[in-house]
């Protein structure tokens, strides 16, 4: 049996905040650009797994901190926002048949 493990992941709160994923229930984590964060996802994380929802980027509104709890879901897929010409998060080095990022 595997050792459930905690993370801590991170969203700006004005970009996509605990509020937001409250709404939504579930929603895949897109637009990690750290090499780091994307192998703990891809090798590490597991389903069941739970993580600190971490509001980076605070104001004197919403200061940064952590907001709530979440928990992993499902398994590591591609992010589709690396191969979206356009989005923010496009990766023109990455192509569907080797994805950089999950």
């Amino acid at each position: 049996m595997k050792t459930k493990r905690y993370w801590l992941i991170k969203s700006e709160g004005d970009c996509y905040s605990i509020d937001d994923l409250k709404k939504d229930k579930k929603v895949a984590w897109s637009g990690v650009r750290n090499y780091q964060a994307r192998n703990f996802m891809m090798n590490d994380m597991s389903v069941g797994d739970m993580a600190l929802f971490y509001h980076s980027n605070g104001t004197t509104d919403a200061p940064t901190g952590v907001y709530g709890i979440a928990r992993v879901a499902s398994a590591s897929h591609p992010d589709e926002t690396q191969f979206a010409k356009g989005d923010e998060h496009y990766d023109p080095k990455a192509t569907k048949d080797k994805p950089i990022w999950h």
